[in-house]
C-alpha cells in the first residue's frame, strides 16, 4: 500500500484558504505552474475538482469547503510535532513571529508597552500587529493570525475568548472648544454642534442615538470615518464632536502626545453600555507554550496600563 504525500496537506490547506492558485502559490513560494500541478494531483487523490472556475474567479468545492477546518487542524499539529517543545524558562531563544488582529487604538495605547514587554524575555520574537477591516474568525480558523484583540461578535463557537479589560464611550473635543470649558455638559449643549462618527461600517447612529431620542434630542452627525483615529484627527481641527473609548481619551500624562494631543475629553450627557475588550484565539494553539505565554503577556500589559 503506497503511502500518500503528506506534504499536499499543506498546498491544500493553502489553496483552501486563498482559493486561488496564484494566491496559493505565493503563500508557499512556488510557481504557479508548479501549484497548478499540485492541485491536479490532489484532485487525484480526494477524487474532488476542489476549486472550480467561477467567471474570472474559482471558488471552493462542497468537498473543500467540508475539508477546510480539519485540514488546518491537522496541518497545524503536524507543524507542532516538528517544532521543538519550549519551556517558558528558554523564551530567550524562541525564535518566531505571532500575528496580532488588532485595531490602531489598541495599538497606540498598549503596543509599545506589549513589544517591551515580549522583547524583555524574548529578544528574537517578532510582532506582526494586522489591521482589522472587518469582524471574522476565519484568520484565527485559517492561522493567518494568532490573536484577536478586540470587542467580540460573530466570532463562531469554537473560538477561546477571555476579557482583557470593560471600557466605556466619552465624548471628545479639540481644546478652546465651548464644550471643554464646562465642568458637565448637558445633553442639549452636547447636541447644539455638529458631530462625527468612527463606523467601519458606515453607520450614522448608535447606542447614544438611542439614550438621546428618548429625551426628544438628536445629533447632527455631519461626518463618518471609519476609526476612532480618524475621528479625533477631524476632532482635533475642527468644531464637531467626536465619540471614542474612554482608553482613547487624553489623560494628564498624554494631553501633550499621540492621538490624545489638543484634546479634552467629558462624560456624556446620557448612559451607555460598557464594552468589554477580549483577548480571542483559535483552540488549537491552546496548549502551545509559546502561544500561551504570549496571551499571559498581553493580559498583563493590558492591566498594568489600564491602572
Amino acid at each position: 500500500m503506497s503511502e500518500p504525500d503528506l506534504n499536499l496537506l499543506i498546498a491544500l490547506d493553502a489553496l483552501i484558504a486563498e482559493a486561488s492558485v496564484a494566491g496559493a502559490a505565493r503563500r508557499l513560494g512556488l510557481s504557479a505552474s508548479a501549484m497548478s500541478r499540485t492541485l491536479t494531483r490532489l484532485r487525484e487523490a480526494a477524487g474532488d475538482p476542489l476549486l472550480v472556475r467561477a467567471g474570472r474567479s474559482m471558488v471552493l468545492t462542497p468537498c473543500a469547503e467540508a475539508l477546510r477546518d480539519r485540514v488546518r487542524n491537522v496541518v497545524h499539529e503536524a507543524r507542532s510535532v516538528l517544532r521543538p517543545s519550549l519551556p517558558e524558562t528558554e523564551m530567550a531563544t524562541l525564535r518566531r513571529t505571532f500575528t496580532i488582529r488588532a485595531n490602531d487604538g489598541f495599538v497606540e495605547n498598549f503596543g509599545a508597552a506589549l513589544i517591551q514587554a515580549v522583547i524583555a524575555e524574548a529578544p528574537f520574537v517578532r510582532l506582526r500587529f494586522a489591521p482589522k477591516p472587518e469582524k471574522s474568525p476565519l484568520p484565527l480558523r485559517e492561522g493567518t493570525a494568532d490573536l484577536e484583540i478586540g470587542v467580540v461578535s460573530g466570532m463562531g463557537p469554537e473560538v477561546r475568548v477571555q476579557a482583557l479589560f470593560r471600557d466605556r464611550f466619552v465624548g471628545v473635543v479639540r481644546k478652546g472648544h465651548p464644550l471643554a470649558r464646562m465642568s458637565k455638559v448637558t445633553a442639549r449643549q452636547y447636541t447644539a454642534y455638529g458631530h462625527v462618527i468612527a463606523s467601519r461600517r458606515g453607520l450614522s447612529s448608535g447606542p447614544v442615538d438611542t439614550a438621546l431620542a428618548e429625551r426628544g434630542l438628536e445629533r447632527n452627525v455631519v461626518a463618518i470615518v471609519p476609526s476612532f483615529p480618524a475621528a479625533l484627527a477631524v476632532v482635533r481641527a475642527s468644531d464637531l464632536v467626536g465619540l471614542v473609548p474612554a482608553s482613547y481619551q487624553p489623560t494628564n500624562k498624554q494631553a501633550g502626545r499621540g492621538a490624545a494631543a489638543g484634546l479634552h475629553a467629558f462624560e456624556l450627557p446620557v448612559p451607555t453600555e460598557p464594552i468589554t475588550v477580549s483577548l480571542m484565539w483559535h483552540p488549537r494553539l491552546e496548549l502551545d507554550p509559546a502561544h500561551r505565554w504570549l496571551r499571559e503577556r498581553v493580559r498583563a500589559v493590558c492591566g498594568e496600563q489600564r491602572a
